[in-house]
């Protein structure tokens, strides 16, 4: 065993965990904050994402010792934090989630992508640009590729973030 001390959503926990249990289990099978889904458990589907450091990563591919002393955001953290709101709020108006199921990685996905697209990290779409670019339909379809829906609400999940970016950007 190995002693891990976490900080997820603000809150510090130590947990004694064998070295090989990935972020995902201690998340949910330890820490019991079951928004963060396993999907496929290989980093493929994005149903795991979280924050570490205000940046995504699935969490079923990091190891839970590997995140001592760093700033997890689940699902959970993002839902009592005002800043997400409009993101959650247009998630629903615009379909942006059907059986749910995805929807805590794509949100916390979006968060950070959001995040990397104002800090100026360029993408396979930008990479030639310098700066920032507009966060256009096609910029937020490859910044959301590591997030998969087996509904299909891609368009509306593409409008939500669309909207809330523009709304961002006007203020």
């Amino acid at each position: 065993m190995v002693e891990v001390r976490i900080r997820v959503n603000g809150a510090v926990t130590t947990l004694d965990l064998q070295p090989q249990v990935s972020l995902l289990d201690a998340l949910r099978e330890h820490l019991g904050l079951t928004g963060t889904k396993k999907g496929c458990d290989q980093g493929a589907c994005g149903a795991c994402t979280v924050l570490a450091d205000g940046e995504r990563i699935n969490s079923c591919l990091a190891l839970a010792v590997q995140y001592t002393d760093r700033e997890i955001t689940t699902i959970e953290g993002l839902a009592a934090g005002e800043s997400t709101r409009a993101l959650r709020e247009a998630f629903v108006e615009h379909d942006g989630f059907q059986c749910g199921y995805c929807t805590s990685g794509q949100l916390c996905s979006a968060v950070g992508m959001l995040a990397e697209h104002a800090a100026g990290a360029p993408s396979v779409v930008t990479e030639h640009l310098a700066g920032h670019a507009e966060l256009s339909e096609a910029e937020i379809r490859e910044r959301m590729s590591g997030n998969l829906c087996r509904c299909g609400a891609y368009n509306g999940i593409v409008t939500a973030i669309r909207q809330v970016a523009t709304a961002e950007a006007a203020r």
